[in-house]
């Protein structure tokens, strides 16, 4: 999820079927998935071992769903592919372990603390004294203060999806030594942890050039554990080679090759010993259990499956017609179906901001009231009484009260997502038996968030949202109160429901500023309770992560939540591994 200051801008992430975040935010290194709840690895599942059991080279074919339109995980067309680049090619300050919770990179960084809140906040970053650019130049400062100044938001030459907490920076200097890093922030800033992830060299970000065109197809340089060496088109591959520079634990492997293969086509592909690493669709995963080519691998994700009511204009104006859409859909069967016949938990999802794999989850979906067919129907027949009952008093009124009975809502579904239809057909049959008729629209994948969500062209819409450490920051613009513009238009950010309070707003804005975690918790499990209250945005359960490895894989799998270390991933030496 992404903050963003620009109207009507749509998800940096990006996929088939909903806003979810790619591969790149799913595989990575974190250990097995059996483990308690404090855990660092809970919520994953992978083909773990030890780096001494991983041989020393290959070339590891890794599928996506396409090339990626930018390199420049900060401009609006940043998708999953993007993400899997830069989290092998760039710093990540902290990582997430599997419970979602950030770690400082020892890579990167020896520290890093809040060092001054009065008066005003200042972090200290010291760096790690190896730490360098590909080129040779050593990680400082400049780069810091360049990121900040491309991404503050002041500057209209840099095209920017997003600015979240560098527009709160007042300062960037150096420290001590040349090591060390200060940032001093305007107003308290809870979720600084996530900024500088990924961190560009300067010969990126201190042009706009340089920022918007440039590193669209390549990156002048490198500090992660891989390098960019080529964007092919052509071929549909990006190709990784390993950073000769990189300074922590060598790259098991010599490349990483991205390809992009459609989903159907993956499992054979690997069978066939033409791909090493795939994330699959739910449709494929049974079929290919009977596979002895593939190593399955299946978590908890990191994204939530939701459904969305747009709130803006017609019945679903009133919120006690949106409380009886919520109230009649069944979200524990929804669940079941989807994630049961996996072998995953299939309980519905609580909360708007944390994942249930995630630390400090809580299920706040009782401040939706209770969920059967009779107080469904019951706020409908209310709410159609109003309808039918005296002249408005004002527009507003006439918004809430310009539709008949029997109601017909459209639900709008991309067109080749097996599992939405499944859940669109579930959802119809729900709401038919509280008298509500649903128009099911199947329309074209690349058209779905364009032409419909992000222009608020349905009533109802299923598409999925992926998961944060940084709720505060990170969800604000999905829940924010759209606000009319100068044009006459709605400024709606993320929020395609265009439902939002002051109070939620309020809200989200104190828990961003406060440093307590426990306080800023209990800040956010408020603002859900009142989205909840809101019936615009129903999280139906967090969607499954399965992923096809080649048996031979080491260290990839299905990682949730977790943060890569590309390092580590390679081909296991006790089995003969395919020839390169």
């Amino acid at each position: 999820m992404m903050s963003s200051s620009v109207r009507m801008v749509r998800p940096v992430p990006c996929g088939r079927a909903a806003a979810v975040a790619g591969l790149a935010a799913v595989l990575v290194l974190a250990g097995c998935s059996s483990g308690t709840a404090e855990d660092p690895a809970a919520g994953t599942d992978v083909a773990a071992y030890p780096r001494a059991a991983v041989r020393d080279g290959g070339k590891l074919r890794w599928a996506v769903d396409a090339l990626p339109s930018t390199l420049n995980a900060f401009q609006p067309g940043a998708d999953g592919t993007t993400r899997l680049v830069t989290g092998a090619a760039l710093p990540a300050l902290f990582r997430l372990d599997g419970r979602g919770r950030p770690q400082r990179d020892e890579d990167y960084l020896a520290s890093a603390d809040v060092v001054a809140t009065e008066p005003k906040q200042v972090v200290a970053y010291k760096l790690n004294p190896e730490a360098r650019w590909s080129d040779g130049r050593a990680i400082d400062a400049a780069d810091f203060a360049a990121q900040w100044k491309a991404l503050r938001g002041r500057d209209s030459a840099y095209w920017t999806a997003r600015n979240a907490g560098y527009d709160r920076i007042t300062d960037i200097q150096q420290g001590a030594d040349a090591r060390e890093v200060r940032v001093t922030f305007a107003k308290p800033y809870a979720d600084w942890r996530a900024l500088f992830t990924p961190l560009y060299p300067r010969a990126v970000t201190a042009r706009a050039d340089a920022f918007n065109d440039a590193a669209r197809t390549g990156l002048p340089a490198a500090a992660g554990p891989f390098a960019v060496r080529a964007v092919d088109p052509r071929a549909g591959t990006v190709t990784l080679v390993r950073n000769k520079r990189w300074w922590g634990a060598p790259a098991k492997l010599d490349q990483i090759v991205l390809t992009a293969v459609d989903r159907g086509e993956r499992p054979a592909a690997i069978a066939a010993g033409k791909l090493d690493v795939a994330e699959i669709d739910p449709s494929d995963y049974t079929a290919a259990h009977r596979d002895r080519n593939l190593s399955l691998h299946k978590a908890p994700g990191a994204s939530y499956s939701q459904l969305a009511l747009n709130g803006s204009s017609g019945p679903l104006a009133d919120e006690r017609v949106r409380h009886a859409v919520a109230r009649a859909i069944d979200r524990r069967a929804l669940a079941t179906a989807a994630l049961k016949p996996l072998g995953l938990p299939y309980e519905p999802l609580g909360n708007h901001f944390l994942l249930a794999s995630q630390d400090g989850y809580a299920d706040h979906s009782s401040a939706l009231g209770t969920a059967d067919v009779k107080s469904a129907r019951a706020l409908l027949a209310a709410a159609a009484g109003t309808a039918g009952g005296p002249a408005p008093a004002d527009d507003k009124q006439l918004k809430r009260k310009e539709w008949q009975t029997p109601l017909t809502l459209r639900l709008v579904l991309p067109r080749s997502s097996p599992a939405l239809d499944r859940a669109g057909d579930r959802i119809a049959r729900d709401l038919a038996a509280i008298g509500i008729r649903t128009r099911v629209l199947r329309v074209a994948d690349d058209s779905f968030f364009r032409d419909h969500v992000a222009s608020g062209d349905f009533d109802l819409a299923l598409y999925s949202w992926p998961g944060t450490a940084y709720p505060a920051t990170d969800a604000r613009p999905i829940f924010a109160k759209p606000l009319p513009a100068p044009d006459g238009s709605l400024t709606v950010e993320q929020n395609y429901t265009r439902v939002g309070t002051d109070q939620i707003d309020l809200l989200l804005d104190q828990a961003a500023t406060e440093l307590d975690p426990a306080n800023a918790r209990r800040l956010t499990a408020r603002a859900d309770a009142r989205i909840w209250a809101a019936a615009a945005s129903i999280p139906l359960f967090q969607r499954p992560e399965l992923v096809a490895l080649a048996p031979s894989v080491a260290n990839a799998g299905a990682f949730g939540l977790a943060t890569p270390r590309y390092q580590d991933i390679g081909f296991r030496k006790a089995v003969t591994a395919p020839k390169r």
